[in-house]
């Protein structure tokens, strides 16, 4: 089992340590992640509930929970975007009253709910058909509505990154071979010997460039393996 940096901050702590190592003890902080808002504490079962589950350290019966409640959140959010407003003089009043902008034509919740002066609670005042929810789903649905472009944004890059995790390194490469690659970062690479490029890209002193090399090179090889 191999927790990526964009599952957990354990995955973090553990690819630092093997990666970067460390002179002094270690300490883990939610700056240490890049990707610090996929890493939520609202999240947490969502993230590695799955992985439990799969490895034996979660049980059946807290399985069939934990997807309940991811079932209730995905059926929420899509609720939410199925209710339309009209530009009503209720709405419009309700929005002026809570610092917000009135609509002119029909708007969705999940659209509501994005705007900073506006609560998924606020809204229930408008939305009467509203289903009786754990707090917990509520919470989560709020965040992943209001955060939907810069989750977006960042599962992007972690799916590139995964790209880059499949791309494994032969173990035996001769970094100092390799036309264009820095010395600084040959040496590096030698004494850490990555098991991916992904891995590669996170040793202090190989940039962008350097993956960039080292890409060609084993594309040019055909010595990129997959995992």
């Amino acid at each position: 089992m191999i927790l990526p940096r964009s599952s957990s901050y354990i995955g973090t702590l553990i690819d630092d340590l093997v990666t970067k190592g460390t002179n002094e003890p270690y300490r883990i902080m939610t700056s240490r992640s890049e990707y610090r808002l996929l890493l939520r504490q609202d999240n947490a079962d969502l993230r590695l509930t799955g992985i439990g589950h799969r490895v034996g350290l979660v049980n059946d019966t807290r399985y069939a929970a934990f997807l309940h409640k991811k079932e209730l959140i995905e059926a929420e959010k899509k609720r939410l975007h199925d209710v339309i407003l009209p530009p009503s003089n209720e709405v419009n009043e309700f929005l002026s009253a809570h610092g917000s902008a009135k609509i002119q034509t029909g708007a969705r919740l999940s659209e509501l709910i994005c705007r900073p002066e506006l609560t998924y609670a606020d809204l229930a005042a408008l939305d009467p058909a509203r289903p009786t929810l754990p707090p917990e789903v509520r919470e989560t649905v709020e965040i992943q509505l209001k955060y939907a472009g810069y989750i977006k944004r960042e599962l992007s890059e972690a799916e590139r990154q995964k790209k880059l995790e499949m791309k494994l390194l032969p173990p035996d490469i001769d970094y100092t071979a390799i036309g264009g690659l820095r010395l600084e970062s040959a040496e590096k690479l030698s004494k850490i010997r990555p098991r991916s490029v992904g891995q590669a890209s996170r040793i202090s002193g190989v940039n962008p460039a350097d993956i960039s090399v080292l890409l060609i090179w084993l594309a040019s090889r055909g010595v990129a393996g997959e995992k």
